[in-house]
């Protein structure tokens, strides 16, 4: 899990009462920090170097964390969900110090209202902050075949991420042949996948995802 705050804030506690329900349900899960500009001074290029990190990390130490390395699952909120994305989709961006021979792509992804077109405004979202590696940087612009089974959830309201931008994702995974499911929840905005009422339907989604996948039993 990937918390989100625009590259600038965020903490690995987000997202850990969903981490600690999955893994009631059989699933390691990890709750991955990375660098943000709040605490780092930072730019979003070290964030998506750091989702890498981690992925190469949790995949390298399979063994030791009892995990399979075929069957490891990327998800975020917002900013995060751009970074899980990546992980799967956006090349470069590594760490001088990673083994570039482990893969840091995930084999499936679970998105919450995700920042994964980053063109400028209004179809994307954050383009002033990272203009210099566009469309590098933009996990829809660089969508491919064999990119992930996915998972997105999205309120109709969202100011930041507009239902046609989801769409489009879609649309594209479905043009390489990739499965994407988009869940729209009506009337509301960005982050509701945090308000009350809407956590429980979001894991429930999130969960049958993961069981059609064989990762849940």
């Amino acid at each position: 899990f990937f918390f989100g705050g625009g590259w600038r804030t965020g903490t690995v506690h987000q997202f850990a009462s969903r981490a600690r329900e999955i893994a009631d349900l059989g699933m390691v899960c990890v709750l991955a920090d990375y660098r943000v500009s709040s605490r780092f001074g930072t730019d979003p290029f070290a964030s998506v170097e750091d989702a890498k990190s981690v992925m190469r990390y949790v995949r390298s130490h399979a063994a030791e964390l009892r995990i399979d390395p075929d069957r490891i699952a990327a998800s975020g909120g917002s900013a995060g969900g751009h970074l899980a994305a990546s992980t799967a989709l956006v090349e470069g961006f590594d760490s001088p110090s990673d083994d570039l021979s482990v893969s840091p792509e995930p084999n499936a992804l679970v998105l919450f209202n995700p920042v994964f077109n980053n063109a400028p405004a209004p179809e994307g979202y954050g383009y002033t902050r990272i203009s210099s590696h566009f469309p590098q940087f933009s996990p829809y612009h660089n969508i491919r075949a064999g990119a992930p089974p996915t998972l997105i959830m999205v309120g109709t309201a969202d100011h930041l991420i507009p239902v046609s931008t989801s769409k489009a994702y879609k649309a594209r995974m479905d043009e390489v042949g990739s499965r994407c499911e988009l869940h729209l929840y009506e009337g509301v905005g960005h982050g509701f996948y945090q308000q009350e009422g809407y956590y429980r339907q979001t894991m429930d989604t999130a969960i049958a995802f993961l069981r059609s996948l064989g990762y849940i039993n």
